[in-house]
């Protein structure tokens, strides 16, 4: 036993230097030292069994040039393996080295004769060729793959790519189609990746054609028409869209769940018509017992009162009917908690458009008063129920409230929007420190909105009132904006017009005609706004309404006269002239739309 033990410490260090040094290897092959690393990688390949040493060996007679080593061991290897598919690979490789295109393909050829019903073989076969850019071969390989496994369209998605890469639309559409129908979890991905390569008119024509042809074919595979919904989405042809999914629901059996989500994405996109019969499907079919009845009833009412007021072409009779549509529905289900939000909306219905404040107040009383109401409910009604109140003149009743839900949403922008009517109150009634004190906190708050009114108030109160003592006509102006806002109008234009003769050339010239073109906005006299703010535009334009006048002004030309190209004009006027203002960021978003760009959701 000794006797071995010594021997075999005798021998070992003989064995273990005859044994190439495959780090030493890998080191020549990576610094280009290619003979001896050929040298150290033949002895490894000969010692050991696997891909690699052979691999590396082959790499470095092939880039040695020594074709015919290297074809040598390759016909060896394939003696070994011969069902080895990537041998075949190899040496087509070898051959194209050598030009010999027709014996290349040929091994090729043979690469896809070989495969076995193994999908990682398929799979990694592919991968080869593709990475070769040889997509021919890999397409073949895919569809030799699809027979092996007996199903044609087990690859379709990874055929897909290949013929985006080719750059046959039409025949990446159908294998994608392929593929959600063999998996339709992989919808969303297909989706992706139209999204991405598929954008186009044409593109889109060609999905949309194969699509219509499948669901005549193969209306039972549901996949195909939420597709073709999806394409409508991106083409903003909600109607159309709804007519997919409606089918969808009907033969799934679903609660409608699909459609009120697209008819929240047609109503946030002001396509009220598409909205109101996403709505009213759910109201009609799903009837009483869906789970989404009352906040489909809400959104349906929403949008039929938006689609007349947004329009600013309402009559009296149309207000009257949504109105008694609105009541029809408090009568049927009730006022109480739940329909609470819809209470809400009548009672703004009737403030602003039917000028009946009474009923409002009530209204929203009522609301505020309902046992177990939402907080968040509660608290913007009881905000409005504080507009109203200081529409009557009651402001200690208007603050209470503004009060009492900034001290429940502190850190909220519910809290911070109340901040801002308290701080706005205080400025109406000539209390320009406690106002503008309060605007600089609300500088910060998360609300763009509030941020940049806050911002502006507290910009207009310091320039009006920081350097003169006497604020007569600051006092004068706030009282003009609480009869605007109190819908007072005659009453606003006599104090907006005392200004102007007790105190002429006053710091505060453009921001009387800046509230006298706000009111006729309101009253649907676009003409008469659009000449005071070009006014303040071309007398004006150091002072701090003039990017304000310019962004109204596109504003009207955009959605209420229809000049799109004036409207783009003035928004680009806007970010160009005035690229400090907190309006510049929107004013560019506005010009690219009315360009035609495509925007990201996060512009």
């Amino acid at each position: 036993m000794k006797k071995t033990l010594l021997a075999l410490l005798f021998i070992m260090p003989l064995l273990l230097a005859a044994q190439p040094d495959p780090r030493l290897a890998e080191q020549y092959f990576q610094t280009g030292e290619l003979e001896k690393a050929a040298t150290l990688y033949e002895k490894l390949y000969a010692q050991n069994s696997g891909d690699y040493y052979f691999e590396r060996y082959l790499s470095c007679l092939m880039d040695l040039s020594r074709f015919d080593e290297a074809e040598r061991i390759i016909t060896k290897q394939i003696k070994k393996e011969p069902s080895k598919s990537t041998l075949y690979v190899q040496l087509g490789k070898l051959y194209e080295r050598q030009n010999k295109t027709a014996a290349a393909n040929e091994q090729f050829k043979k690469a896809i004769d070989k495969l076995t019903s193994d999908r990682y073989v398929i799979d990694n076969l592919a991968s080869t060729f593709s990475a070769m850019a040889r997509y021919d071969l890999a397409l073949s390989t895919y569809e030799q793959g699809g027979k092996l496994m007996r199903n044609k369209n087990l690859f379709a998605y990874n055929l897909a790519e290949l013929y985006r890469r080719k750059d046959d639309v039409p025949m990446m559409i159908e294998s994608y189609l392929n593929a959600i129908k063999e998996n339709p979890g992989y919808l969303p991905s297909v989706q992706s990746m139209l999204m991405r390569n598929a954008s186009g008119a044409d593109e889109q024509a060609e999905l949309q054609s194969q699509l219509y042809a499948r669901i005549q074919d193969e209306p039972k595979i549901l996949a195909y028409p939420e597709l073709l919904s999806w394409l409508f989405l991106q083409k903003k042809d909600y109607k159309n869209a709804f007519r997919q999914l409606k089918a969808v629901d009907r033969m799934n059996g679903e609660d409608g769940n699909r459609v009120y989500g697209l008819a929240n994405i047609a109503a946030e996109d002001h396509d009220y018509d598409a909205a109101i019969e996403g709505y009213n499907y759910i109201v009609s079919e799903k009837g009483r017992q869906s789970p989404l009845f009352i906040i489909s009833k809400q959104s349906l009412l929403s949008c039929k009162r938006k689609k007349l007021t947004e329009g600013y072409t309402f009559t009296k009779e149309e207000l009257i009917q949504i109105e008694k549509e609105y009541e029809s529905f408090l009568d049927e289900i009730g006022r109480n908690a739940r329909t609470a939000p819809i209470v809400s909306e009548l009672a703004e219905l009737e403030a602003f458009y039917l000028q009946n404040l009474d009923k409002a107040v009530a209204l929203l009383e009522e609301v505020i008063e309902f046992p177990m109401v939402d907080k968040e409910v509660q608290s913007k009604a009881k905000l409005s129920l504080g507009d109203f109140y200081l529409i009557r003149g009651e402001r200690w009743e208007a603050t209470l409230l503004y009060s009492q839900v900034d001290k429940l949403y502190k850190d909220d922008i519910l809290g911070h929007e109340a901040r801002f009517k308290n701080a706005k109150l205080s400025y109406y009634f000539g209390d320009f420190d406690w106002a503008k004190a309060q605007f600089d906190v609300l500088k910060a708050s998360t609300s763009k909105l509030i941020s940049n009114d806050a911002i502006d108030m507290s910009v207009f109160i310091l320039d009006n009132t920081g350097l003169d003592s006497v604020t007569t006509a600051m006092e004068m102006y706030a009282q003009a904006e609480l009869l605007v806002f109190q819908n007072k109008y005659v009453e606003a234009f006599e104090k907006l017009d005392s200004i102007t003769m007790l105190f002429p050339e006053h710091s505060l010239d453009d921001d009387v005609l800046y509230l006298k073109a706000k009111v006729f906005k309101k009253q649907r006299e676009y003409t008469k706004a659009v000449a005071l703010y070009e006014k303040i535009v071309e007398k004006y334009k150091e002072e701090i309404r003039a990017d304000n006048a310019l962004f109204e002004m596109a504003e009207i030309y955009e959605t209420r006269l229809n000049d799109k190209e004036k409207a783009k004009s003035l928004y680009e006027k806007l970010f160009t002239d005035f690229s400090d203002s907190t309006l510049a960021v929107e004013a560019r978003k506005r010009f690219r739309i009315l360009r035609g760009d495509k925007l990201g959701k996060e512009q």
